[in-house]
């Protein structure tokens, strides 16, 4: 009995096969591993400015929760169609509160070298509910965050991933870390 060769395939369907493969694997990953965000608005600012664009890790808040400090990308509670980024500032079971232009956590001041300017409205203590988060903007008089109604607690089933990387402009190309003053203090 003869071999029989197989069948050479098209250049034309080669490629499709390669195409179609391609946006298989990065529809994979944006859904599961990584996706790239738009910051949209100045409520990040100074750390983040409207128009750069960053990488968000969408896989490790499966394995480990939030950490304060961290950039998340979460849904608004309000409305689950509007995503934001905010910084972590109370994880579950944690008290906040504001006053007078400090942010404390379970009764211990922050230093926030990295707000733009002091907060000017004061926030009474709340504690922070089982999987919940206290999000703020680091632009703290320019931002709807988990002071007001409209976002309060972040629900850790509403957060899709933390900021690992800003790639645009190239000029601010970094890894986006936590500060130092939540890896010292603890709370």
């Amino acid at each position: 009995m003869k071999a029989v060769a197989p069948r050479k395939k098209s250049p034309l369907r080669e490629l499709l096969e390669t195409i179609g493969s391609s946006v298989i694997i990065a529809a994979l990953i944006m859904i599961f591993v990584a996706r790239a965000y738009t910051v949209n608005g100045d409520s990040m600012l100074p750390t983040l400015k409207h128009g750069e664009r960053l990488l968000v890790d969408k896989i490790s808040y499966r394995f480990i929760a939030p950490a304060r400090g961290e950039i998340n990308v979460f849904k608004n509670p309000s409305n689950t169609g509007e995503q934001f980024i905010k910084r972590v500032i109370g994880i579950p079971g944690d008290q906040v509160a504001i006053r007078e232009g400090v942010v404390y956590v379970n009764d211990q001041a922050i230093e926030e070298e990295y707000i733009l300017v002091p907060p000017r409205l004061d926030f009474t203590p709340h504690r922070v509910p089982e999987n919940s988060y206290f999000v703020l903007g680091d632009n703290r008089n320019n931002s709807e965050d988990s002071r007001f109604s409209r976002v309060g607690f972040v629900p850790r089933k509403l957060v899709i991933g933390r900021a690992i990387w800003r790639y645009w402009p190239l000029s601010k190309f970094n890894l986006v870390l936590r500060p130092a003053v939540f890896k010292e203090v603890s709370f």
